[in-house]
């Protein structure tokens, strides 16, 4: 495939030169859906004020909402290997309109739930496909830069939308639910417009479907990884602000100055250093940007005061930043070309797990105390790391012979 590069000169170039027009197709419509992702954030005020559910009715759809995301990545994955990436993506995008629309003109618990349970099941379906058009479009040299530069344009979109969706919240829910269902066929668009469809027309090898996935250990061997992962990083919108509000005694105001933090450091540092951890070791990256993650998770059992808090917080996030894009290049990695709709809807697939797990086994873990907690979600952060260091000369055997 003959692509046109955009050049860029001095630092710009070394962050974000270098590679195809399509890439940047998909990252534009990655930022402006991100921008407009107003509605999740605020599901739970929207279900309990704007249609005056119980707070118990709302906690049932959310989780149907989660039995949807359970059930996304998996078919999501199939769909981009059979169907191809473009339609998958462009498809689940136009159906997350649809259902953001539905779900904001519902008015009864029935219909609500409907909504929801679609919207789990289609709002995450681009992620596989994402995945395996950046396989498929970039050099396996530049893929760690081109996933991290994907992971920043989701944080950056996030981090606007929210701020912006606070204040629309306040003038009428319906206008996030437009908002969020027009960026969703914006990124179709250009995804269909300027992506070309990358899905292999011919197997290279015999055989396929999820059998393959399974069988193959040390794609098994890194999911409990990516899961042991999400479960330490999915406390940090779970139960840190509860645990931080009501155990440590701070205030929702200085929680979220602290939390700011997070947001400010990955727009700033991410793009800085992305490509130089990219030509490192995958293996090795992965795992200390965990063991610093799960560092920082254990330093919260000794938080006091806003300011150690965000001291905690700069420490995982600087874990977080050195594994942005690197998951995401062991998969394409792992995955055989006609397979990488699979590989990446079984890594989503381990994000949606921790979804369900994290806030019942933090919840579990914070009644017996915050020490407990965080010792016991570093340990998990350790662990995870550990798990990655003796997975680490299997992915390089396969990094060599691909």
């Amino acid at each position: 495939m003959t692509t046109t590069l955009l050049p860029k000169p001095g630092f710009l170039r070394s962050a974000v030169g270098g590679l195809p027009r399509p890439f940047w197709a998909l990252w534009s419509g990655t930022l402006v859906n991100r921008l407009g992702s107003m509605v999740m954030p605020f599901t739970g005020v929207y279900l309990t004020q704007a249609r005056g559910l119980p707070v118990a009715a709302a906690g049932v759809v959310m989780a149907v909402f989660g039995a949807g995301s359970l059930i996304s990545q998996l078919l999501a994955g199939v769909l981009t290997d059979r169907i191809g990436r473009r339609a998958t993506l462009g498809g689940g995008m136009l159906a997350t309109a649809g259902a953001l629309l539905a779900l904001g003109y519902s008015t009864s618990l029935p219909a609500i739930t409907a909504a929801m349970f679609v919207l789990g099941l289609v709002v995450d379906a681009y992620r596989p496909a994402s995945s395996a058009l950046v396989a498929d479009l970039v050099s396996p040299a530049e893929r760690p830069r081109a996933f991290g530069l994907l992971f920043w344009a989701i944080n950056l979109g996030y981090a606007l939308g929210m701020t912006a969706g606070g204040w629309l919240a306040g003038t009428g829910f319906l206008w996030l639910f437009w908002i969020d269902a027009l960026t969703s066929v914006v990124f179709a668009i250009l995804v269909w417009r300027a992506v070309p469809e990358t899905r292999p027309t011919t197997r290279e090898q015999a055989g396929g479907g999820f059998g393959v996935v399974l069988r193959d250990r040390v794609m098994l061997g890194f999911t409990l990884v990516v899961l042991g992962n999400a479960v330490v990083y999915a406390q940090t919108f779970t139960v840190l602000p509860i645990a931080m509000t009501e155990s440590v005694g701070l205030s929702t105001g200085q929680f979220g100055l602290a939390m700011a933090l997070n947001g400010v450091l990955i727009v700033i540092v991410q793009p800085l250093v992305s490509g130089r951890l990219g030509r490192l070791d995958p293996s090795r990256t992965l795992a200390a940007g965990l063991a610093v993650m799960g560092a920082g998770m254990a330093l919260t059992a000794f938080v006091t005061s806003t300011g150690w808090l965000a001291a905690t917080i700069a420490v995982w996030t600087a874990g977080e930043i050195i594994t942005a894009g690197i998951s995401g290049t062991i998969v394409a990695t792992l995955a055989p070309a006609h397979l990488r709709g699979r590989y990446a809807g079984l890594f989503g697939f381990a994000w949606s797990v921790a979804m369900v797990v994290a806030p019942l086994l933090g919840s579990a873990l914070l009644g017996l105390g915050p020490r407990a907690l965080w010792f016991a979600i570093g340990a998990v952060g350790v662990a995870s790391a550990a798990g990655m260091l003796a997975l680490g000369p299997a992915i390089r055997r396969r990094r060599a012979t691909g």
